[in-house]
């Protein structure tokens, strides 16, 4: 193989190793930070801020944010399946915004499955700890934040590509402009 056959499959392998580093960054900040507020919050709330953050210890049966409450196993599943579909994707080549992003979904979706299967007695029906509260605010945790901090580094990188590439197209069709005004 030539060496530029072989950059791709660096950049692949890079970006996988990238992704996962920092998945497991989440998942280690997240494991810990729920340790920490499981001993410290339990006996009740800490605020931080007044009117503004509280630290307080809570199990979540459901989805991040406490939505979808009970539905542990279905979730359970999905975060399964997220994270082969994720991974998988991480093969080809792809902006390193997006590598990111998916190494903090990868995280944060893994975060909340370990509370799933190490706090429950049936399959996948652990209640995940969440302990970080806003004003007018679901309660929430680092493996939460993490995936919405994702979705936000995508759509902002969608966004940016996009009108990155609508001014790459102006100034095609500008160009293209130019040529057919020259040939006249």
């Amino acid at each position: 193989m030539r060496p530029a056959e072989l950059k791709p499959r660096r950049t692949a392998l890079s970006h996988i190793v990238l992704a996962y580093a920092i998945a497991g960054v989440i998942v280690a900040a997240d494991m810990l930070t729920k340790r920490w507020a499981a001993s410290s919050f339990r006996d009740g709330p800490q605020t931080v801020i007044p009117g503004i953050l509280t630290f307080r210890f809570t199990e979540n049966p459901g989805a991040a944010f406490s939505m979808f409450q009970n539905a542990g196993p279905f979730l359970g599943v999905a975060a399964v399946i997220a994270v082969g579909f994720i991974g998988a994707s991480l093969a080809r080549p792809r902006p390193t915004h997006e590598v990111v992003a998916f190494g903090m979904i990868i995280g944060g979706a893994l975060g909340n499955l370990i509370d799933r299967i190490a706090r429950g007695e049936g399959f996948l029906d652990g209640k995940v700890i969440d302990w970080v509260q806003l004003p007018n605010f679901p309660t929430f945790n680092v493996a939460d934040s993490s995936v919405s901090v994702a979705v936000a580094v995508l759509l902002i990188g969608s966004w940016r590509s996009g009108s990155l590439a609508s001014k790459q197209s102006k100034t095609d069709q500008e160009a293209m402009d130019r040529v057919g005004r020259d040939d006249v």
